[in-house]
């Protein structure tokens, strides 16, 4: 349904830092960079924008697909190392649907950030 997302960060460089490095996993990279900010995503498309803001950020929801499980495991791995704060551990959620595999990591600026494969395990 979307096509890109803009959040707001009073400090880029921290999000975008954390970003690439929690979300490598899934091939995320940056996909431009400007004066006020980065976009990211796959494939060159930037799908998440990171701007500088003076007001504090909103923390909101992020949830990212992943095409397999291992990645969802790499995402909390490589987020928590980033610096995300856990906020559930890879694990089924059944309670959504009997596939829904998913991790959740509390980013720097407090956005709640969901890596989420659909697919039953192989």
């Amino acid at each position: 349904m979307f096509d890109h997302i803009g959040i707001r960060s009073n400090s880029v460089e921290t999000l975008e830092t954390f970003f690439l490095r929690a979300l490598a996993p899934l091939g995320v990279a940056v996909a431009m960079k400007g004066p006020h900010g980065a976009g990211l995503g796959k494939n060159g498309k930037p799908s998440l924008w990171i701007y500088q803001a003076a007001e504090p950020a909103t923390p909101l929801h992020l949830a990212f697909t992943a095409e397999r499980r291992s990645q969802v495991d790499a995402f909390y791995s490589s987020a928590i190392e980033a610096g995300g704060q856990d906020n559930g551990p890879p694990g089924l959620r059944p309670h959504y649907h009997p596939s829904y595999y998913s991790a959740f990591v509390i980013s720097p600026e407090g956005h709640n950030v969901e890596v989420v494969c659909h697919q039953p395990e192989a």
